[in-house]
């Protein structure tokens, strides 16, 4: 099975990123189905798969239960479990826990995020990431794919919808060790709330979470 990547955050809390090579039939053998009616092929062996690691997490996870609210964000009532999924490329990633929110999300590194740089970075963070690489570089395109990571990690932890990505979600500042680092954000709307954002590259993609 290719669990590639998979950290158990706290007591409660578990990640992982899971590499699709499954075919459909995989998934169906394990009985897992799909929570919505999905039409095309790949997006299907996504979900499926995203489904399949929550139950690689957790064991225990009651499928049954999911609902889907108004914001199409999928939860279980009574917050018996909190859970977020992300699937880009080949790759899927969920996050479970049994006592704190959560959001992940997963990107692969890839030019066509210079194009949508300025629909979800304002002047000061697009000026950040400037300064710690060239616009001409690979590393400049892996900085913006994380920024753009981070606030969809973001955007599924407040599950509410309604967040513009610059107005709403902002990036103060962010650290590096390796492969891996950790970013300081607020979600200025409503309330003013402070999160940290942990993400790790892997396999060109970035993994990014955060759990409170």
């Amino acid at each position: 099975m290719p669990l590639v990547y998979q950290q158990d955050i706290n007591l409660t809390t578990k990640i992982g990123l899971w590499y699709i090579t499954e075919n459909e039939d995989f998934f169906v053998q394990h009985q897992i189905a799909a929570g919505r009616e999905i039409t095309h092929p790949n997006k299907r062996l996504q979900h499926l798969a995203g489904r399949f690691l929550l139950k690689v997490l957790f064991p225990d996870f009651p499928y049954h239960l999911v609902q889907i609210a108004d914001t199409r964000k999928p939860f279980i009532q009574n917050d018996l479990f909190h859970f977020s999924i992300s699937h880009c490329g080949e790759y899927a990633t969920a996050i479970v826990s049994n006592n704190k929110r959560v959001g992940v999300d997963v990107e692969m590194f890839t030019s066509r995020v210079l194009k949508v740089k300025h629909k979800f970075l304002g002047n000061t963070e697009q000026q950040l990431i400037e300064q710690l690489a060239s616009t001409q570089t690979e590393q400049y395109i892996q900085l913006l794919t994380t920024a753009w990571s981070i606030k969809e990690s973001l955007f599924k932890w407040y599950g509410d919808g309604e967040l513009d990505f610059i107005k709403h979600l902002h990036i103060q500042k962010w650290y590096f060790i390796e492969n891996k680092g950790i970013a300081y954000c607020k979600i200025l709307k409503d309330a003013n709330i402070e999160l940290e954002v942990h993400f790790l590259y892997l396999n060109n993609n970035c993994i990014s979470w955060v759990v409170s």
